[in-house]
């Protein structure tokens, strides 16, 4: 027996652009439309803005052009059409009835692609989640007839429930558990998270727009396999790794799901916790895709996200920019960046770092800014060790940047100026003491 893939599916892509809405955004987000579709694998057949003047309640678009796109799509022979929008519940039903084909709003693309990404138990738990969400304002699209179910026995039964009404308490039973499932993995996380923070090391969150690049400068950085590929929510499970800076200090890197423009509320919601990596985070790196023409309005859409998670820059975190993919800039495009990120800024403003995750470009730099955001508070010690110290250097070395250090061949004592952060140089005095009265400040 032959086992066949069943063939792909061709889509129409519809993006409608608002009045106002400027013509570069506009074609930025169809240009995401297309590949949100792709990493479901569907054949785009055509794909255009679709000017609104405004929303019809029934059907989202007006009757003439509702025409104009049944008639486009009998001739493309298309399956399914895409509307990159919030479609309520009756006007995607009344669509589907007048187009003839399958109809997916943006909520409901997203929720697709975080089905198949989702790899761990809690992100495939709130991905069913969001998911069951979803479908339970839209059980009126599958059940038109509402005969009730009879209730009790005989001729005598009282009415019963309706076919939703059963639907719905079915789906809300499932949820319940579900949230259930979820609160025991959250818990099993928090633990993780606590180990993670006794060990302690600083850490260092990559968070950015879907498609910036995080997964493949996580990759770099860390030496680890994340998947890093050329499309939409390719890394939808937060990864962490340590990382050694170049001082030789360590810190906990991690990669997180990518933001994106109008994110399903249920995803927000079904996420928050897969985030709470961002939330506790000693210094954020944005990764910004430098060569897409809406890189402007995509760091604004990642700045509403921060905020509304309450981190970022308005929650006193250390913000580092790496303006990514300078590899596929032209040489003089790549200058003036380099140039502009160099130019004096206001004290607010993050320090901006031109990179490439693909040639290592400004990788270097980059880790020099985290460690500067990381020792802005970091106490300074001249310490010297005796041959019975090998522990507490040991501890140095791990935790701080070592600045200098001298070994005197005939004592074997050893003396190091160190940096480390005021939590590190309190655990260092807790666990070997004034280490014999030979520490000192430095100046």
């Amino acid at each position: 027996m032959i086992d066949r893939k069943p063939a792909p599916q061709t889509a129409l892509i519809l993006s409608p652009q608002h009045p106002g809405t400027d013509a570069n955004r506009a074609q930025a987000r169809l240009e995401e439309a297309i590949g949100l579709a792709q990493a479901l694998d569907l054949i785009t057949a055509e794909a255009r803005i679709e000017p609104l003047r405004r929303v019809e309640a029934g059907g989202f678009f007006g009757s003439g052009k509702i025409e104009q796109i049944a008639e486009r799509v009998g001739e493309l022979e298309v399956t399914v059409v895409i509307v990159d929008a919030a479609l309520s519940p009756i006007q995607q039903r009344n669509l589907e009835k007048k187009l003839n084909a399958k109809v997916i709003d943006r909520t409901g693309l997203i929720l697709e692609i975080f089905g198949l990404r989702a790899q761990t138990r809690e992100g495939r738990l709130q991905v069913e989640l969001a998911r069951l969400a979803y479908e339970r304002s839209r059980l009126v699209r599958t059940w038109t007839h509402l005969e009730r179910q009879r209730g009790g026995r005989g001729f005598l039964a009282g009415p019963g429930e309706t076919q939703i009404e059963t639907d719905r308490r079915l789906l809300a039973d499932k949820m319940a558990k579900l949230r259930r499932e979820l609160d025991e993995v959250k818990r099993t996380r928090k633990l993780h998270r606590k180990k993670r923070l006794a060990a302690p090391w600083p850490t260092v969150a990559l968070v950015g727009y879907t498609n910036a690049g995080k997964s493949t400068l996580f990759n770099l950085l860390s030496n680890a396999q994340v998947l890093a590929k050329d499309m939409p929510f390719a890394t939808l499970d937060p990864t962490v790794r340590g990382v050694k800076l170049p001082s030789g200090r360590r810190v906990l890197m991690s990669d997180t799901v990518g933001f994106i423009t109008d994110l399903p509320t249920e995803l927000i919601a079904a996420f928050r916790a897969t985030l709470e990596e961002v939330i506790e985070a000693d210094v954020l790196i944005h990764v910004r895709d430098m060569a897409d023409p809406d890189h402007e309005g995509r760091k604004a859409d990642v700045e509403q996200v921060l905020a509304a998670l309450g981190a970022g820059a308005e929650a006193d975190q250390h913000v580092i920019e790496a303006w990514n993919k300078a590899d596929q800039l032209l040489a003089d495009d790549c200058e003036e960046l380099v140039w502009r990120a160099k130019l004096p800024k206001s004290q607010d403003a993050p320090v901006c770092i031109v990179t490439s995750a693909v040639t290592g470009q400004g990788i270097d730099a980059l880790l020099d800014q985290v460690e500067l955001a990381l020792s802005a508070d970091d106490v300074a010690l001249q310490l010297e060790f005796g041959p019975a110290d090998a522990e507490a250097l040991a501890f140095v070395h791990r935790h701080g940047a070592i600045l200098s250090e001298q070994t005197d061949a005939t004592t074997g004592r050893v003396s190091v100026h160190a940096r480390l952060s005021v939590a590190d140089a309190g655990r260092l005095r807790q666990r070997y003491g004034a280490l014999n009265g030979l520490e000192a400040p430095a100046e």
